[in-house]
């Protein structure tokens, strides 16, 4: 699939985002990339770089300070090669999509993987 179609792919699955975490969400990009950085792999110390199929870049909500001067932009980087290895089809491959962008924004909003997870089901 090319980088065109799955960015639209995102885009769907953004829009299905509930509306009141959409409201909250402010300074915030959603990008594509093929494959996560030799330091994004650092910081969750994970040795492989295909198992990382999504990755929020930024200082979650809970632990900003009002004393903050302004900042660039948080960012929720999806691995399209990696999201596109684990889907056998377009189908598997949308809901993985939503799944890793709602897990994202979930770290967005300060929760933990285990938290996101227990609240996804």
């Amino acid at each position: 699939m090319n980088r065109e179609q799955f960015e639209e792919i995102v885009e769907k699955a953004y829009e299905k985002i509930p509306e009141e975490f959409k409201q909250k969400m402010e300074n915030i990009v959603i990008t594509v990339e093929d494959f996560p950085t030799p330091d994004d792999l650092n910081q969750l110390r994970i040795r492989s770089r295909k198992l990382l199929l999504g990755f929020y870049r930024g200082t979650p909500l809970p632990t900003r300070s009002i004393w903050q001067t302004a900042r660039l932009p948080d960012k929720i980087v999806l691995f399209q090669q990696n999201i596109e290895g684990v889907c056998r089809n377009e189908k598997e491959l949308e809901e993985k999509v939503y799944e890793v962008l709602l897990h994202e924004i979930g770290h967005y909003f300060g929760l933990s993987d285990r938290e996101i997870y227990e609240l996804m089901g």
